[in-house]
């Protein structure tokens, strides 16, 4: 009986050994997709603020401060962005607020507020050969956009 156990001795080492690789590989990624995911989240909010702060203004006013909103929090434009990576040239001034009208009696104003190209950068671009990013670290995430019914 005893030489059994001795032959077992090593075997819990050798298995963390072979396991170990797997562990990290899904702990690294857990947390990038949810580091990934916080940042989305904070620029789909300042989105959304932007877009509510829009709906209440004239059309075509309060652009620049609606930028800032997005990308600092503020309409002032101080202080350091909301999210790593993310910034003015995000939310260009040309393409990201726009005021559309729909409807007969009555007319409907909408507006639209864009953020695109945002790029969330990867701590980790790849772990143990599995890619979690581009070769740059980034990961692109489509258009955000968000839309609300404004005064007309």
């Amino acid at each position: 009986m005893k030489k059994s156990h001795r032959n077992q001795h090593g075997a819990a080492l050798i298995e963390l050994a072979l396991i170990m690789p797997l562990l990290l590989l899904l702990t690294f990624i857990t947390t990038e997709f949810g580091r990934a995911m916080y940042e989305y989240n904070a620029v789909v909010k300042s989105t959304r603020d932007a877009v509510r702060y829009l709906s209440v203004q004239t059309q075509g006013t309060h652009v620049t401060e609606a930028r800032n909103l997005i990308v600092y929090g503020n309409t002032g434009g101080t202080g350091s962005p909301l999210a790593r990576g993310l910034s003015l040239s995000n939310v260009p001034a040309s393409s990201c607020c726009t005021w559309q009208s729909a409807g007969a009696n009555p007319i409907i104003t909408t507006v639209t507020v864009r953020v695109s190209s945002y790029s969330f950068r990867s701590l980790f671009p790849s772990v143990m050969g599995v890619a979690l990013a581009d070769a740059n670290g980034n990961i692109v995430f489509s258009d955000i956009t968000a839309t609300m019914r404004a005064p007309s």
